[in-house]
C-alpha cells in the first residue's frame, strides 16, 4: 500500500513540474522579495514593483521648506493636500519623472516597462486629470480622488476607467496615495489593471507642487511595472495666508467694495454719493489699525524662524 502512495506522489509532482516548467511565471509566494522587487499578487499576475517609503516630509510655504515632522501634524498635512486638490478639481495636473533630492523633472513623463501581448514596450503617463475629489466617510484622514491618468502606450492611446483613488495620512511622515487598480484596453482581447501607489514626501504650496515615490504595476493581458520618483504640477496656486480665509476680513472687504461701488454708481447717476460709507472704510484710523495688525503678524512670523529655516507655529495650523 505505501509503495503504492509512493508511486502516485512521484507521478504527481512530475505532472506538476512539467506544467510550472511550461509557464513564463514561477509560482512567487505572496509577499517575498526576488531579485529586488516585491511581489504582491500570485504566480500569474504582475508583480507590483517595491514601493520606497520616505523618511520625512518636506512643507515648502512662503518661500520657506521644512520638515513637517518639526512642528506640524498629520492633521495639517491633510487639510493642505485636501485644499490643493479641491482647489485643483476638474482640472489637469502635469506628471513627470524627477530627482528625489533636487525635485527636478528629469523627464517629461514617467515611463513603465511592459510586454503588451507579446511586444516589450513602454506605459508613458504625463498627466493626470482631478475630476472629483471628496472626504473619506469612514476615515477623517483620508480623502476620496477620482483620478484619469493620461496613459499611452507605444504611440497609441488606450481607453482607460478612471481611479478610484484614496489618499490617507497616518502620520506626519506617512502619507500614501493609492487604488486597487484601473483597466485599460491595451490589447484587442481583454484589459489590463494598471495599479499605482504613490508615497508623498514633498509639498509645495508656493508653486503646487507635490512629490513621492511611485509604484506601478501592470497586470493581464500587458503586464509589467516600474518604480521611481515623480512630480505632480497642480495648474493653480493656491493661498494658506490665514487672513485669505478669515470670514470677517472678506466681509469687510465686500462691504467696503460695495460701499465705494455704490458711491461711484451714484456720481455716475448724478446724485450726491454716500460719503459716510466710504469714510467709513477708508478713514485714516482704519489704516492704522490695519497696519498695526500687520506689524503684529511679522512680528509673530520672526518668531517663527530658527537657524534661518522658517518653523511654523502651532497657532498657524
Amino acid at each position: 500500500m505505501l509503495k503504492k502512495l509512493g508511486f502516485i506522489s512521484v507521478i504527481c509532482g512530475a505532472l506538476l513540474g512539467c506544467y510550472y516548467s511550461s509557464t513564463d511565471y514561477p509560482p512567487v509566494p505572496q509577499g517575498d522579495v526576488v531579485d529586488g522587487q516585491y511581489y504582491e499578487n500570485s504566480a500569474f499576475a504582475s508583480a507590483q514593483p517595491r514601493l520606497k517609503m520616505p523618511s520625512s516630509i518636506v512643507v515648502c510655504r512662503s518661500k520657506q521648506c521644512a520638515p513637517a515632522k518639526l512642528s506640524m501634524s498629520k492633521e495639517y498635512i491633510y487639510n493642505t493636500l485636501l485644499h490643493m486638490f479641491d482647489s485643483n478639481a476638474r482640472q489637469k495636473a502635469l506628471v513627470c519623472a524627477a530627482d528625489s533630492n533636487t525635485h527636478a523633472c528629469t523627464e517629461q513623463y514617467v515611463s513603465i516597462p511592459v510586454t503588451i501581448g507579446v511586444t516589450p514596450g513602454f506605459v508613458y503617463i504625463d498627466d493626470v486629470k482631478i475630476s472629483d475629489v471628496s472626504i473619506n466617510e469612514q476615515n477623517t484622514m483620508a480623502m476620496n480622488l477620482m483620478l484619469n491618468w493620461g496613459v499611452t502606450d507605444n504611440g497609441q492611446t488606450p481607453v482607460c476607467r478612471p481611479s478610484k483613488t484614496v489618499l490617507f495620512a497616518k502620520n506626519v511622515n506617512n502619507v500614501i496615495m493609492e487604488d486597487n487598480g484601473y483597466d485599460c484596453k491595451m490589447t484587442t482581447i481583454g484589459t489590463s489593471t494598471i495599479r499605482t501607489m504613490f508615497a508623498i514626501d514633498y509639498i509645495d504650496v508656493d508653486f503646487g507642487y507635490i512629490g513621492g515615490f511611485y509604484s506601478i504595476g501592470v497586470s493581464g493581458p500587458a503586464y509589467g511595472g516600474g518604480n521611481g520618483y515623480m512630480m505632480l504640477r497642480l495648474p493653480k496656486d493656491i493661498s494658506l495666508d490665514p487672513q485669505d480665509f478669515n470670514p470677517s476680513n472678506h466681509a469687510q472687504e465686500k462691504m467696503a467694495s460695495d460701499a465705494q461701488k455704490s458711491a461711484l454708481q451714484q456720481a455716475a447717476n448724478g446724485m450726491a454719493p454716500n460719503v459716510d460709507a466710504v469714510i467709513k472704510y477708508n478713514h485714516p484710523a482704519a489704516q492704522y489699525e490695519k497696519k498695526k495688525a500687520e506689524q503684529a503678524q511679522q512680528a509673530s512670523d520672526l518668531g517663527g524662524h530658527y537657524k534661518g529655516v522658517q518653523v511654523f507655529p502651532v497657532s498657524k495650523k
